[in-house]
């Protein structure tokens, strides 16, 4: 189980490293709100051509979780993506990428105060580890620039998106039982709906963009990829292992950001993006492995079907 937990949340990162890169190609092909927006609509349009059936199965149980529901796609999906897509037009990617590592720090920080949720010392300092990796990918290699690091609106974004992923992690724990399918078409209902007021707001400014040809082949990648499989998967993950553990996960997304950008985009690897990789694996296996046995695990472990 926790081998799969474990495969699950690799491959979410992978998918939402890949997020990273689409947002920095999306400039000048496709708005942020636009591609919020866009985004949503058609991950509610895959999903709905499979998971109707088991929606009206599911529907009892819909009813009574609707707002909870509706809250997970309004604050993971919509919120965080939108102040994402927004964050990267004003700062840089360096910032962002460290901006990032926060999300797991902040699972940390709020499962001990409201849970009481422990902490070891080894989970310390595997996160430490991570912590370290994230900054030598975000810095080049070169850790003294991170002193040189200013900040500005798209910081301001990116802190907004990392308490609203953050919570959205925490209050899976209350997760109701159902069907993967149900549990992703109505957040990706909630997000898709909640993402339309900002995509009006951007075009009463005259900013919105509809997509070029590269930008829908953007966007169908984050409908598909960032959207449905790593939400999917991120759910199961948190479920088997828990929200701490999970959330530590999240510091491969930067690495697996620059990797991505290397293959893509054709950026040089260097010697640093491996140190980094290892360091990041290696604090998240030490926080695995000296993890607190008797709070090992923070959400019902029922599994998504």
């Amino acid at each position: 189980m926790q081998a799969t937990a474990y495969i699950c949340l690799v491959i979410a990162t992978l998918c939402w490293g890949g997020n990273s890169v689409a947002g920095k190609l999306a400039l000048g092909h496709i708005s942020p709100m636009m591609l919020t927006f866009l985004r949503w609509f058609l991950a509610v349009a895959v999903i709905a051509v499979i998971s109707v059936p088991q929606l009206r199965k599911d529907w009892p149980i819909v009813r009574k979780n609707l707002p909870l529901l509706l809250f997970y796609g309004v604050i993971g999906y919509t919120l965080f993506n939108a102040m994402l897509y927004s964050a990267v037009q004003y700062t840089t990617a360096i910032n962002v990428a460290i901006e990032q590592a926060g999300i797991p720090m902040l699972i940390f920080l709020l499962n001990f105060m409201f849970f009481r949720t422990g902490i070891s010392l080894a989970q310390c300092l595997g996160f430490g580890m991570t912590l370290i990796g994230v900054a030598l990918t975000a810095a080049h290699g070169d850790l003294s620039t991170l002193l040189q690091l200013g900040l500005n609106r798209g910081d301001g974004l990116m802190l907004i998106a990392i308490a609203a992923y953050s919570v959205y992690t925490i209050f899976l724990r209350w997760k109701p039982p159902l069907d993967w399918r149900t549990l992703m078409a109505v957040p990706a209902l909630g997000a898709m709906l909640t993402s339309l007021p900002l995509l009006l707001w951007e075009a009463g400014r005259g900013a919105a963009q509809w997509p070029d040809q590269a930008g829908w082949v953007i966007t169908l990648y984050t409908a598909i990829f960032p959207s449905l499989v790593a939400q999917i998967l991120y759910i199961k993950g948190v479920v088997a292992i828990g929200a701490n553990r999970a959330g530590l996960f999240i510091n491969l997304v930067p690495v697996f950001g620059t990797l991505l950008s290397v293959a893509l985009i054709g950026e040089q690897l260097q010697s640093f993006h491996v140190i980094a990789l290892v360091l990041t694996l290696g604090g998240i296996a030490i926080a695995e492995k000296g993890r607190p046995k008797a709070s090992a695990q923070t959400v019902p472990a029922s599994p998504v079907d």
